[in-house]
């Protein structure tokens, strides 16, 4: 019920949605057409849109549902939707590539390279253990922050900015500021434990050694090569909505993190968080064309245009075993390598990664038979489920097993013609 209020809110009628919107694309296969189309339909989902590679080959591209209901407007496969944690793999090639041109090294200590004046309030001390931390340490998210013990830092926008006595939101360098100021939840190295904020330090690395902004590093030296030219850092407001971006549909709403309506119950995808803090851990806008042309540039690494071959093992390769991890990620099953969760499969590799933000459901998969998949939704649940990613999972994988011929014909110079968005 609360998917057709947020709907009826937006001023329409939610079984005008899903189902009305013809898939849209230049490939099609009928078990995923059907797949899809009957998955939103189902979990009352606006829309989402669909890519695959097949030995380099674009051999499917859909969009079903909505990008905009009011507007009537259908999911393109050149949508961009927000991305968030997909942005992490992004930003893991960068500091790669610098490692590659001698400027770092997986060892190199965080805090020898980026200077931070730490805000330490009442008593509090530095936290010497924070010196110790490494550039391997934040790639494999053992930097030593652990937000089911404390918080995140990235969603604390009014309380960072407070305690610095800004104007809200934080920005990096505020957030990075009260971070230092506070202790650590365990020994750098010591375990894994998901931390967007190390993947955050990871992206003013890239600042401080290029001397670019991350988002124009990662434009010119990532995706340029690969002639990915739509992706961009999103904004927080609808207003900042970007050509060909779908809109966001979350049931709940947050207080607001932004100065001018601060503390107002606002629509949580459009000011309930500030998006552009979130640059190198969860800021990326993109297709699905766009992702799985990203995805298959290291599908044959003697010809990858953004890494070398041993960076592309490195990035796959599994974290050392600590002996105090108790951690799933270092599983026998699957660990957490740098910037991607990696399963071993009959000697060869499934990769992926995930993001999820109020209004956003997205994933990433390279699978160890050669295809790559991205599937994104301009929603982060829906009616029978509150992770509609875990739940597409299966039936996706099931449905990707049948097929037994692929398209022959490459469809990724159809979307070559896009022009760049400005």
């Amino acid at each position: 019920m609360k998917h057709y209020i947020l709907l009826l809110a937006a001023g329409l009628c939610f079984l005008q949605s899903a189902t009305a919107a013809e898939p849209t694309g230049p490939a099609t296969n009928v078990s995923l057409d059907q797949l899809f189309e009957r998955f939103i339909t189902e979990q009352e989902v606006a829309g989402c849109s669909v890519a695959i590679t097949e030995q380099g080959r674009l051999v499917y591209a859909r969009g079903f549902g909505w990008a905009d209901v009011a507007a009537r407007k259908p999911v393109e496969p050149t949508s961009l939707f927000r991305i968030a944690s997909i942005s992490k793999p992004i930003t893991a090639v960068a500091i790669l590539q610098l490692i590659e041109q001698r400027r770092l090294k997986l060892n190199s200590r965080v805090f020898d390279i980026l200077e931070y004046e730490p805000l330490l309030l009442g008593d509090a001390k530095l936290d010497e253990r924070q010196t110790k931390i490494t550039i391997r340490h934040l790639l494999e998210h053992r930097g030593g922050w652990d937000r089911a013990k404390s918080f995140d830092g990235m969603f604390q926008s009014v309380r960072f900015a407070d305690a610095l006595k800004k104007p809200a939101p934080a920005k990096p360098d505020d957030i990075i500021r009260n971070m230092l100021g506070l202790p650590l939840d365990f020994e750098p190295g010591e375990r894994y434990a998901y931390s967007n904020y190390g993947y955050c330090l990871l992206g003013r690395v890239i600042e401080k050694l290029s001397r670019q902004p991350y988002e124009e590093y990662v434009k010119e030296h990532v995706l340029a090569p690969l002639q990915i030219r739509t992706m961009r850092i999103g904004a927080s407001h609808l207003e900042g909505r970007a050509k060909h971006e779908v809109r966001y549909y979350d049931s709940k709403e947050s207080p607001s993190v932004i100065e001018a309506t601060r503390g107002k119950p606002v629509p949580s995808p459009y000011g309930g968080f500030y998006l552009e803090s979130l640059d190198s851990h969860g800021g990326w806008i993109a297709s699905a064309v766009d992702l799985v042309r990203f995805a298959s540039a290291f599908d044959a690494p003697q010809k990858c245009q953004i890494l070398k071959p041993d960076s592309i093992r490195a990035m796959f390769a599994r974290p050392e075993q600590i002996a105090t991890d108790q951690s799933t990620s270092n599983s026998a099953e699957t660990y957490y390598a740098l910037g991607w969760n990696v399963r071993p499969i009959d000697g060869k590799l499934t990769t992926w990664h995930t993001g999820s933000l109020p209004g956003t459901a997205t994933i990433l998969i390279r699978r160890y038979d050669g295809l790559n998949i991205a599937v994104l939704f301009n929603g982060r649940t829906g009616i029978k489920t509150e992770n509609l990613v875990r739940a597409i999972e299966g039936p996706l994988h099931q449905a990707l097993d049948d097929v037994r011929d692929w398209p022959r014909k490459d469809y990724f110079p159809q979307f070559q013609r896009i022009p760049p968005e400005m």
